[in-house]
C-alpha cells in the first residue's frame, strides 16, 4: 500500500479552524526546483507525448493530481514466502552438567582447526565444483526439504516416520539408504540460499527427533559453508541448532560418549566461530 503525503500546515490569524489542509500534491519533500505556471500551447493534449520540457512538467503535475491517496496491492498469498518474519531468541543455552563442558584450550582448538577448514573450502571450491558428480547422485532443488532429508539421513533414518523401505540389503555402501555424506563436490555446488535453506530442514528435523553422526556431519559443513556476516536467518537457525544441542547433553548419561564430544563441538562453533558468546560453555 502506498499513501501519497500530505501536509497539514498551521497558520496563524486564518480561519478558526487554525489548521489548513495544503494542495493534494504538497509533498513532505521540498521540491527541488520551482515549478509555476506553464507556458503551454494552445494544442496542448495531456495524451500525446511531451513535446517541450513545460509539456512535460505539467504532465507530470497533472499525473501526480490523478493518483489516488491510497493504492493496494492485489497480492497472491501463495507466492510469498511461508515464513517471512525471523525471530531471534536471545534465550541461552543449558548449562552442561557437571564434567561435561570442554576446556577453554579445546574450544579454542576446535575453533582454529575449523577456520582452516573454511579457508581450504573456499580456496578450493571451483576446483571441487568442476568435478562430476557419480550418476546415482542427484541434488534436490532447494526449496524441496523433504528430498534434502532424504539425502542428507537417508532412506534408513528418514523412513522411520515417513517411508516404507524394503527389507532386501544390497552389497556396498548404498547412499540412497545411508544419506549421502557432505562430499566436497556436493556441498561446494550449494549457494548460500541452499545452505541456509538446508541448514533449516536439518535444524527442525534434530528439533524432533535423536543426534545421529548422519546429522551431525551434514550440521558441520553446513557451518563451514555459511558465510559471515550472518544474515538474520541465518543467526537464528544457529542459536536455535545450539540451544538443541544443550537440550540433548542434559539427558546423556556417559560424558565420554562420542555423541557429547559432537554436541560440545556445534556449541563451540556457534558460540566462539560465529561469536554468540552468551551461548558459550564454561570452561572446565
Amino acid at each position: 500500500m502506498r499513501l501519497r503525503p500530505t501536509i497539514l500546515s498551521l497558520r496563524p490569524g486564518g480561519s478558526g479552524r487554525g489548521a489548513v489542509m495544503e494542495s493534494a500534491v504538497e509533498e513532505l519533500m521540498p521540491r527541488l526546483l520551482p515549478v509555476g505556471d506553464c507556458d503551454l500551447a494552445e494544442d496542448f493534449d495531456p495524451t500525446m507525448p511531451p513535446r517541450t520540457p513545460s509539456e512535460y512538467l505539467k504532465r507530470v503535475q497533472i499525473e501526480a493530481a490523478r493518483c489516488p491517496d491510497v493504492v493496494v496491492a492485489q497480492i497472491d498469498p501463495r507466492k510469498l514466502r511461508k515464513k517471512q518474519t525471523v525471530n531471534i531468541s536471545l534465550t541461552g543455552c543449558h548449562p552442561a552438567p557437571e564434567g561435561y563442558s570442554p576446556t577453554l584450550k579445546w574450544q579454542q582448538q576446535q575453533v582454529s582447526h575449523f577456520s582452516a577448514v573454511r579457508q581450504s573450502l573456499n580456496k578450493h571450491r571451483n576446483h571441487w565444483k568442476a568435478q562430476h558428480l557419480d550418476s546415482n547422485v542427484t541434488m534436490p532443488k532447494s526449496e524441496d526439504e523433504e528430498g534434502w532429508k532424504l539425502f542428507c539421513l537417508g532412506e534408513k533414518l528418514y523412513s522411520e516416520t515417513a517411508i516404507a523401505v524394503s527389507g532386501n540389503e544390497n552389497l556396498g555402501i548404498d547412499y540412497i539408504k545411508i544419506g549421502f555424506p557432505p562430499f566436497l563436490s556436493i556441498v561446494s555446488r550449494m549457494n548460500q540460499a541452499t545452505v541456509t535453506s538446508v541448514l533449516e530442514y536439518l535444524i527442525n528435523w534434530f528439533g524432533e527427533k535423536a543426534f545421529t553422526p548422519e546429522l551431525g556431519r551434514w550440521l558441520y559443513a553446513l557451518l563451514a559453508c555459511l558465510e559471515k556476516p550472518l544474515l538474520p536467518e541465518a543467526h537464528s537457525l544457529i542459536r536455535q541448532l545450539a540451544r538443541r544441542c544443550s537440550e540433548v547433553r542434559v539427558l546423556e548419561e556417559n560424558k565420554n560418549e562420542e555423541k557429547v564430544s559432537a554436541l560440545n563441538l556445534l556449541i563451540c562453533l556457534v558460540s566462539r566461530y560465529f561469536d554468540q558468546r552468551d551461548l558459550a560453555d564454561e570452561p572446565s
